[in-house]
Order: structure tokens, then sequence, then C-alpha cells
């Protein structure tokens, strides 16, 4: 496995395995199963104009219950993450860690001193003054959602730069720190649709701050960055008013069922509890290479390298 390697690279694997694509139930990429309604014939969409985005806006920022005027939207999150770090041009960061492999790389490449920290050991453990700090809520790989308030308190008492990653606050009822958008000046929240509304090919990612911040950002943005067909589909999925709902009911449903068939197949000796739509386990006298070359012979399924 690479330093900074992803899910869902079902091409690839199918070539390795020399079967075909149809033959393998991807479990590796944490995209949402159920997809919303688009009501669109994408035939019909006219690309010989340039793409506005103001509609867009207006309903992203609806759907986060912010301001258009307090989003700056990317080509995707991990764009979002790399932008984030090369525009606050700081010195240090401290990871929650485990985390997603793109803020490490990101850090790395900006050359940032980087600080980690054992969510999973012990969360109050102290952060050096104006370090930019990064947290994923529900956190990557475990799924499990924090009530973070009282670390927002800390970190904003030691002037630190805070960016929250809530890609996958959307499974859960649990609170956004956009609240804190206007009461604090250093703070960023990083939204992903294209996990929730299952649209990993649709690349837009959003950042969210107080207006100052997302207009310093904008400087340095080109004037065209997401096609007609990103915005097109996120605004009619954004138009399916019962996806959330209906789609929060079944990957909870499911949830309970996967973690069921996972303590029951005796192949791991913890699976965790998680709040988001995929599960943390540990194997019993596998490792996980072991367990995807069982699979790899059965030549029907990846397996989630978590």
């Amino acid at each position: 496995m690479s330093s900074y390697s992803h899910g869902g690279q079902v091409e690839d694997f199918a070539q390795q395995l020399g079967c075909r694509v149809e033959e393998i139930i991807d479990l590796s990429s944490n995209i949402n199963f159920i997809k919303p309604t688009i009501n669109v014939d994408f035939n019909e969409l006219d690309i010989s104009s340039y793409p506005t985005y103001k509609n867009l806006y207006k309903k992203i920022a609806t759907n986060y219950q912010v301001l258009p005027t307090q989003l700056e939207l990317f080509n995707g999150g991990s764009n979002a993450i790399f932008t984030l770090f090369r525009h606050l041009n700081l010195k240090h960061c401290t990871i929650y860690s485990p985390a997603y492999l793109e803020y490490k790389k990101a850090a790395t490449v900006f050359n940032y001193k980087i600080a980690h920290i054992n969510r999973l050991n012990i969360l109050e453990q102290d952060v050096d003054e104006k370090s930019f700090v990064i947290f994923v809520n529900p956190s990557t790989p475990d799924g499990q959602l924090y009530d973070i308030n009282a670390l927002m308190k800390y970190w904003m008492q030691r002037d630190t730069t805070i960016l929250i990653d809530e890609s996958f606050l959307d499974f859960t009822n649990g609170e956004s720190m956009v609240k804190y958008i206007n009461e604090y000046d250093k703070l960023y929240i990083l939204k992903s649709m294209t996990k929730f509304y299952s649209s990993a090919g649709i690349r837009v990612g959003t950042l969210v701050s107080n207006e100052n911040n997302i207009k310093k950002l904008q400087k340095n943005e080109p004037m065209w960055k997401l096609s007609a067909f990103d915005s097109t589909y996120l605004q009619e999925a954004l138009n399916d008013k019962t996806f959330k709902t209906i789609s929060k009911s079944i990957n909870a449903k499911n949830a309970v069922l996967l973690e069921k068939i996972l303590k029951e197949s005796n192949l791991f000796t913890q699976v965790l509890n998680s709040n988001a739509n995929y599960i943390l386990t540990q194997l019993k006298d596998k490792t996980a290479q072991e367990l995807l070359l069982i699979y790899k012979y059965s030549k029907t399924t990846i397996f989630p390298q978590r």
C-alpha cells in the first residue's frame, strides 16, 4: 500500500485479478450507496457558454445554513485542502490522527511542521499556539462523532487556525461547527457533498468561513473551476427534498446489518461502533494483506483495507 493511496480504484484491482469490473463488489470506498433522483437530460445541457455559479452557491449555502458569501467552491475536497494549506502559509499544523492522508500530504508539500495527536488514546493534549489544527468529525477511518465544543473553545484560546472536516456529517444528526464562523475569525469548515450525495465523479468541495476569509481565498482562485455538468448535477441533487431523510434511514438500517455480519464472521477481535457509513475493525488472526489475498483469489470482492 503506497503512502497516499485511496479506495475505489476498482479498474486497477480488476486488472490485477484478471476479472471484469462488474464481478467486483467494492467495499473500499465510503460513498453513499443511495443516490438522489436527478431529473435532467444531460444531452440537452448547453455547454457552448461559460458556466455561472450563482444558483449553485445559493443552493449549497441554503443546504448548510450559511450565506453564499460565506463559502467557496473547489474542484473536490482534496483541492480545497491543498488550496487552504497554500493560502494560509503557516509553519506548523496539528493533525488529530488517524485522519484522511491528504492532510499529511498537503502539510508535507507546503513545508509545515506536523504534530500528531492520537485522538483514539486521548483528546485533551496541549496544542502549540498559532498552530493550524485539523480535526475530522465524524472521524476517519473509525466513524466516531465527537462533541468538540470544549475543544473549539480551547483551540480558540490558543489562537490557532482551525479546519473542521465535516465531509461525513450529513450521515449523522451531529452538530456542525458552522455556528462558530462569525465568532472566531480563524475557523474553516470543509464540506464534501460527494460522499453523501454519491457523486465522487462530481468534483465539488466546499470551504465555509466568514466573509472576509472567503474574499481572501477567492483572490487567488480562477474564474472557472467547475463544469456545467458538476453544477447542474449538484443543484438537481439538492432539489430532491426527500433524499436526506430516506438516505439516512436506509444507511442506518444497513449499518446495523453490516455490523452484525462482521461481528458474527469470526474474523475480527473488534468491530468499532460508527456514526458514519463505514466501520473500523481489528482482524483476529490475519493481516489486512492476507485477508485481501483471500478475496483476490476468490475474484469476487474488494474488502476495505482499514
